[in-house]
C-alpha cells in the first residue's frame, strides 16, 4: 500500500479519534491503543479499515492533544462571522483540529495535499457545504502558516 494511502487512512482515524476523545473524555493512552488494536487495518462491523501509518496516526492525535490551547485560537480567529470552535459539532471540530495541526507542524506534506484531504474526509461525513467551509477555513490557515507555498512564480 502506498504511503499517501495509509497517511490518508491513519488522517482518518484520527479525526475518529479526535472526536472520540471530545465526546466521550476518553484519554490518549487508551485510545490510541483502541484504535491501533482494533480499527487499523481491521474490519469492524462489516466495514474494512484501511491499514493506516500508525506513527503518522499518533503523530496527528497526539500533536493536536498537545497543540490544542494553540490551534483553537487560530481556528476560532479563521471561522467566518466569529462562530466559536466550540459552538462547531464535534466532528468538524476534529477535522479543524488536525487539519490545522498538520499545516503547522508537518512540513514534509504539501498545504494543498493537507487540505484535500481533510476536505476529503468531511465529505465522508458532512454535504458539500460543510466540506467547503473545511476547505475555506484550512486554506486560511495555510495562507498565513505556510506563505512561502502560496507564493505566484515568475
Amino acid at each position: 500500500m502506498a504511503k499517501g494511502e495509509t497517511r490518508s487512512a491513519a488522517r482518518l482515524a484520527a479525526v475518529q479519534a479526535l472526536y472520540q476523545m471530545d465526546v466521550a473524555g476518553a484519554p490518549l493512552p487508551d485510545t490510541l491503543a483502541q484504535f491501533e488494536s482494533h480499527w487499523l487495518g481491521k474490519t469492524v462491523d462489516g466495514d474494512e479499515y484501511k491499514p493506516a501509518d500508525a506513527a503518522f496516526f499518533r503523530d496527528l492525535v497526539g500533536g493536536v492533544l498537545k497543540q490544542q490551547r494553540t490551534l483553537d485560537p487560530l481556528i476560532d480567529r479563521t471561522l467566518e462571522g466569529g462562530w466559536p470552535l466550540k459552538r462547531v459539532e464535534a466532528i468538524m471540530r476534529a477535522i479543524f483540529r488536525a487539519g490545522a495541526f498538520e499545516l503547522g507542524k508537518r512540513r514534509d506534506v504539501p498545504a494543498r495535499v493537507v487540505i484535500t484531504e481533510y476536505v476529503d474526509i468531511a465529505h465522508a461525513f458532512f454535504d458539500r457545504e460543510e466540506a467547503g467551509m473545511v476547505n475555506a477555513v484550512l486554506d486560511a490557515i495555510a495562507r498565513e502558516a505556510r506563505a512561502d507555498e502560496f507564493v505566484k512564480r515568475a
